[in-house]
């Protein structure tokens, strides 16, 4: 089915066509037409139009009116503006200093939500100019727990690749994980002077699991990744054996491999453990670390230097920029090429972005990256823009803040270490569980134990999610699980029981079907609901374009809002005629549908009992 034209787009077209009939040498301005609590839209064009063709903007705004109600064909006086022959328009008349407020009569508003209710996609356009989109998200370490910092990345990666495939995008998911370089010389070192601590385990590297689970072979392994690490850091002796086994690794040494190999096996079942549990599709296929482009490192720092991109600079190959000085005033090179012949993150990121522009075809690059990682990736994408790997403009940096205690620092535990995230989805899950049991008890609704705990793990990772997703990826925010798993607030139990509500009202419609009546006039709550229903195309549009997930979050809840107006003012199965409750369980249905495909777009399920 073709996309819906929403209400905004067909009165931004009226008003455009009247612009150009009342003066012709207008017909390029933008109305800009807006939402508005004076009216259902406000076009506030007039007075940049006047104050550009030096005349009055109130009679500029006359001369429009005229030329909207001539075409419907209305009579001439103030109170009407249109016929059945254009019955978008209900009224339209001139305020303020030239503003025209706009309202849309109830039959449009009910028709264009018919219309969006018969299409699976709820009117949503697939994108005009699809294109392939290479995105960069949910970095974890093999050989180290994933902790609360990996959140926001993979939380945020996962909604915006969910977004632009609804859109039609091809899109390639790339988890660029930390298994390479030093640290695991000084790991597998360390695990080849103490044969006996790998034995403990029954992954063999082949991602099945043997007799010891996921979480406690990473356990297990973040405890000898410490222990390595002290020694590293304490014996230059073992430094320098560690450093050897790094050549080692890096020139395909075998047995060094098989370590490594063993390594990341382990730290994989528990990646996949934790994003189950997450609830976050990752496959194996999209997990392409910084081993991947060994191979290809030599070759990007003989191009750079053959190019004039890089010079060498006490024995390291070095790009420098202009903008970038420390404090000492002198400039600060990205480093390319260690003095010692090793490479660092500048040059994996450096491969990665060739074969993702070169080989898989990526029209745009995108990297859901902690901000304080700015600097770093702004002369990585310079670096390769300047060696002709990278369209202008065709990378960009997903920057996110830090996920914050109550105290308002960096969210730590009590003995001042990262939290791990298992420990928190845990919290999350349990917290959930009884919220959702409490609930069911108070309702009547019988639960099994099972039950119970399937919507527990729902509402609880949807909170978690929720509370990421519905702020701003730039800002810092409070991680603050008894707010997360409200039933009020902005919060996705709040979304999800309002989708649940309508679920239940809908099973108790007996023999009353949805139905659209264009004929029936509407309440204030139901224009209000049903305006906001015709948002969701332009919103999704937005967000697509701009990656900005928090505004569909804004949206939903927005939606949830309305729908609780709407239900507190509105009588469903008891508003008298028939034709009336068709037409409000038509709008439950629509909005149980836009909530539905909106919250999955932001990974979260929507449970059909609460």
């Amino acid at each position: 089915m073709a996309s819906v034209p929403s209400l905004a787009a067909t009165v931004h077209q009226r008003v455009v066509d009247a612009l150009s009939a009342a003066l012709p040498e207008a017909a390029s301005a933008d109305p800009l037409l807006r939402r508005s609590d004076r009216a259902d839209f406000q076009a506030n064009g007039m007075l940049a139009l006047a104050k550009k063709l030096k005349g009055n903007p109130r009679e500029l705004a006359a001369k429009v009116v005229g030329a909207m109600r001539e075409s419907a064909g209305a009579a001439q006086n103030a109170g009407a503006a249109g016929d059945a022959g254009n019955a978008v328009i209900a009224g339209i008349e001139v305020s303020g200093p030239g503003f025209l407020n706009i309202t849309v009569s109830d039959a449009a508003i009910t028709a264009t939500l018919a219309a969006r209710a018969a299409d699976e996609r709820l009117g949503v356009p697939y994108a005009a100019e699809p294109g392939t989109t290479v995105i960069d998200y949910s970095q974890p370490n093999v050989a180290k727990e994933m902790h609360v910092g990996h959140l926001r990345s993979t939380v945020i990666g996962d909604a915006i690749v969910k977004i632009l495939e609804h859109r039609g995008e091809k899109v390639v998911r790339r988890h660029h994980i930390g298994d390479w370089g030093t640290q695991f010389g000084m790991l597998i070192q360390y695990l080849e002077e103490h044969p006996h601590e790998l034995d403990h385990s029954g992954g063999d590297g082949s991602g099945e699991p043997g007799g010891e689970s996921g979480e406690a072979a990473m356990s297990r392994l973040n405890r000898l990744y410490k222990d390595s690490r002290a020694l590293f850091d304490s014996d230059e002796e073992f430094k320098a054996r560690a450093r050897d086994r790094v050549v080692k690794l890096q020139s395909g040494d075998e047995r060094t491999l098989e370590t490594w190999r063993r390594i990341v096996g382990e730290s994989m079942i528990y990646f996949h453990a934790v994003y189950e549990q997450l609830d976050v599709e990752i496959r194996d296929a999209d997990v392409v670390g910084e081993s991947a482009y060994n191979d290809d490192l030599q070759q990007v720092v003989k191009d750079l230097e053959a190019d004039g991109v890089a010079v060498r600079s006490e024995g390291a190959l070095c790009v420098f920029f202009d903008d970038v000085k420390g404090p000492d005033g002198k400039p600060v090179p990205l480093i390319v090429q260690k003095s010692n012949g090793g490479f660092g993150y500048a040059a994996t990121d450096l491969a990665a972005i060739r074969d993702r522009v070169g080989r898989l075809g990526a029209d745009t690059l995108l990297y859901v990256v902690d901000a304080r990682q700015a600097l770093h990736f702004k002369m990585v994408f310079e670096t390769a823009r300047r060696a002709g790997w990278l369209p202008e403009g065709a990378a960009r940096q997903l920057a996110f803040g830090t996920v914050l205690g109550k105290d308002g620092k960096p969210f730590k535990t009590r003995e001042g270490e990262t939290v791990r995230l298992v420990d928190l989805l845990g919290e999350a899950v349990e917290r959930a569980t009884a919220v959702v049991r409490e609930k069911a008890e108070q309702g009547g609704l019988e639960l099994t134990e099972e039950e119970i705990a399937e919507r527990g793990a729902q509402v609880g990772i949807g909170a978690v999610k929720y509370a990421d997703l519905s702020t701003s990826m730039s800002r810092d925010y409070v991680f603050d699980l008894d707010r997360m798993v409200s039933l009020n607030g902005d919060t996705s139990v709040y979304l999800q029981y309002a989708y649940a509500r309508i679920q239940s009202i809908l099973r108790k419609a007996g023999d009353a079907r949805p139905a659209a009546h264009p004929e029936l006039a509407l309440a204030p709550a139901e224009r209000a609901l049903g305006l906001h229903l015709d948002e969701f195309a332009e919103t999704l549009a937005g967000v697509a374009e701009t990656y900005e997930p928090h505004k569909l979050a804004a949206y939903l809840y927005q939606l949830a809002s309305h729908y609780t107006t709407f239900y507190d003012q509105c009588p469903v199965l008891k508003a008298g005629d028939e034709a009336t409750v068709e037409n409000r369980l038509f709008l439950c249905e629509l909005t149980a549908r836009t909530l539905r495909q909106g919250m999955a777009l932001l990974g979260i399920r929507t449970p059909e009992r609460l």
